[in-house]
């Protein structure tokens, strides 16, 4: 996309900051958040693809563990306040610590309209990604959010339900051949959610209490965009995908973060 982005219907564009969840706990990759990949933490790919895209008014990372604070502040983001350990287990749902963060903002004077989720696992997002996105959530009267998805590469058509000794489909065709049988060229499109980027109201989340809503809006991504690294193979294919310049990471401003040293001169 390029020349100016599209205003709202008052003639003004919201004001919309970029939350980056980042908390210390990871049980399949430990340290997955500020694990290095192409020379930095993989932190730094979603600070540097928010910052450069021009959409946000501020970029907050979320975390509970002050060593991802600091690599955050030095990639260039802000991290106002810790989150709650109590919002960072493995089983936190995401609006518990988007509405905290939101909230916390407000207390502070910093309202904002709109709210994005840029995750670090999520490294090969760019900055026209976010920017074309964005253009799409403001073009969409109406929607609460706006979700990025992709087509499915294993189509839930195929997949089966086992009870006991039987199995059942997943999906039950209403007439004629059952979708297990027919040829995946036949089948109905179908599109999963990946964590590349999501875009919402604040008053979603505020006072609906979901990241969502109910009226969504699909955010088609393209290529390496929606690539999630969540664990080990992921990690490799990631390495893979750089190797054979078959994806790019953002371009980062900053050096690679170094940890400070102790009085004995060891790095923490």
């Amino acid at each position: 996309m390029s020349g100016a982005l599209p205003t709202s219907q008052g003639g003004t564009l919201p004001s919309v900051v970029a939350l980056v969840p980042a908390r210390g706990g990871s049980k399949r990759v430990p340290g997955k958040n500020i694990r290095p990949l192409g020379g930095h933490p993989l932190l730094a790919y979603s600070v540097a693809a928010a910052r450069r895209s021009g959409v946000f008014d501020a970029v907050v990372v979320s975390t509970d563990d002050e060593a991802t604070a600091a690599i955050a502040r030095h990639y260039g983001a802000e991290v106002p306040f810790m989150r709650p350990a109590a919002l960072a287990g493995d089983l936190s749902p995401d609006i518990q610590w988007i509405e905290y963060t939101l909230r916390q903002l407000r207390d502070d004077g910093r309202p904002y309209d709109c709210f994005s989720i840029l995750r670090p696992t999520s490294p090969f997002r760019q900055p026209e990604t976010i920017r074309r996105c964005w253009a799409q959530f403001l073009a969409s009267p109406g929607i609460d959010s706006i979700r990025a998805v992709e087509q499915v590469t294993q189509h839930p058509g195929k997949m089966w339900v086992i009870h006991g000794e039987r199995m059942a489909p997943l999906l039950l065709h209403p007439q004629g051949t059952p979708w297990h049988s027919q040829q995946y060229q036949a089948l109905p499109e179908v599109y999963v959610q990946n964590a590349s980027l999501e875009i919402a109201w604040s008053r979603v989340a505020l006072e609906g209490g979901t990241i969502a809503g109910a009226t969504l809006a699909p955010f088609l991504t393209m290529g390496s965009e929606g690539v999630d690294v969540n664990n080990q193979l992921d990690w490799l294919v990631a390495e893979e995908l750089l190797r054979q310049g078959q994806a790019n990471l953002p371009a980062v401003d900053e050096p690679p973060y170094a940890p400070p040293a102790n009085p004995e001169g060891e790095r923490l």
